[in-house]
């Protein structure tokens, strides 16, 4: 699957563990966030930044809203890909949309979009996103807001 400025989007392989389903073997709903949370924490890593190392730098990264579309379940042991693409970059947060999908049969399970927000890991306020990480982010083929 290709973004429409042609660069390869991020995916995160996972599985469905009995601890992610209901009584029926289903995964229960709020885990597709979890598995969605995952997939951005492992897209900062690939773009060469631990969440770990950016609290030392007094930065964390909230989610300030989310928006998510059920299509299908995912069920017990099912391998999962879950997309991260970076869509609009701004001053001091961005918003990813994200898609959970089968392996086995590409079937779009769960879709989202996720407002996440660049903090002072101190104060919790607003802070701009440092500039090597604006142009990680940017380096992905994406056109900065308001350029």
């Amino acid at each position: 699957m290709r973004s429409q400025n042609g660069a390869q989007p991020f995916a995160h392989r996972c599985r469905v563990y009995y601890e992610d389903t209901d009584a029926g073997g289903i995964v229960y709903y709020v885990n597709y966030l979890k598995f969605m949370e995952r997939a951005r924490t492992e897209r900062l890593r690939d773009l060469g930044f631990a969440q770990s190392a950016l609290v030392g730098e007094n930065l964390l990264f909230v989610v300030h809203s989310s928006e998510a579309r059920y299509h299908a379940p995912a069920r017990l042991d099912d391998e999962l890909t879950v997309s991260a693409e970076i869509i609009e970059l701004n001053r001091a947060s961005l918003r990813f949309r994200q898609q959970v999908r089968r392996v086995a049969d590409d079937a779009l399970l769960c879709e989202g979009q996720f407002l996440v927000a660049c903090v002072r890991a101190d104060s919790l306020k607003p802070r701009a996103i440092p500039e090597a990480l604006r142009a990680a982010f940017a380096g992905t083929g994406l056109a900065l807001a308001g350029e």
